[in-house]
């Protein structure tokens, strides 16, 4: 049953760059979806349209009203005023929606499951880039969303520190389930990831490919493990990474659902 239905007819900047076009595809609740495509494909822009950052677009975006949404950008964006614990204070200003653990109970436990207990009280300066993605999936989780937003969030890491985060985000995941769209460059990082992997053209963004990851859970730790997978997809179809797919034409989006 789908949780979340995105129907983008057109996505058009007023300079006249189509970003989008009969982007369709439907994700069910807590599922793992990743999306990747070449550099420019639309992806932060879908990204910034379900989070209704943006909202001059033409389609149709639905999934529950009472659903709370967190959105991880690229970069970590901590105040750099703040500290990391009044960091992630500032998303829990909203009434609480579960009952079962207080707010600064969740962030508590959060900031110990990710290592960061000891140093709340420090400024984002202090802290390594790792640390920062840390203090910026806490503050992801600490609302226990139900759709999470993930835009490259592990991108300029080295790769130890960013495969620790991986495990750690899909720890989380499995704690939580929240529903996931994970925007990535790496086929290797989506295979390890997600339940699904959206493929996207060129600007303007269409699906070429939806793909179901064939591997149970818990996957191989080390992306080299997952790189026999990927060959065999890239062997299946070579343009995959560039947009096209597997034809010179994306597949064909299904109607417009009734929303």
């Amino acid at each position: 049953m789908s949780f979340l239905t995105v129907y983008i007819t057109d996505k058009t900047y007023t300079n006249g760059v189509q970003a989008i076009r009969d982007l369709h595809f439907q994700v069910a609740k807590g599922e793992f979806v990743a999306l990747v495509a070449p550099s420019g494909a639309g992806k932060s822009t879908l990204l910034n349209l379900l989070a209704g950052l943006d909202t001059d677009f033409q389609g149709k975006l639905a999934f529950p009203a009472d659903a709370s949404l967190s959105f991880m950008f690229q970069e970590p964006r901590l105040l750099p005023w703040l500290t990391v614990e009044d960091n992630i204070r500032l998303v829990l200003d909203a009434p609480a929606r579960h009952t079962d653990l207080t707010r600064f109970a969740r962030m508590d436990l959060l900031l110990q499951q990710l290592g960061l207990q000891d140093f709340r009280q420090l400024y984002p300066n202090q802290l390594s880039g790792g640390m920062k993605r840390r203090a910026a999936l806490v503050r992801a989780f600490v609302t226990r969303p139900a759709v999470l937003l993930m835009d490259e969030p592990f991108q300029s890491l080295d790769e130890p520190t960013a495969q620790g985060l991986r495990q750690l985000l899909l720890q989380l995941w499995a704690e939580h389930h929240p529903t996931v769209l994970f925007v990535t460059h790496s086929l290797n990082e989506a295979l390890l990831l997600a339940d699904r992997i959206l493929f996207l053209s060129a600007r303007p963004a269409q699906v070429v490919l939806d793909y179901t990851v064939p591997l149970p859970r818990p996957r191989p730790q080390q992306l080299s493990e997952l790189q026999a997978l990927q060959t065999e997809l890239l062997q299946r179809f070579p343009q995959l990474l560039s947009g096209s797919g597997v034809s010179s034409q994306p597949f064909a989006n299904p109607a417009a659902p009734k929303l």
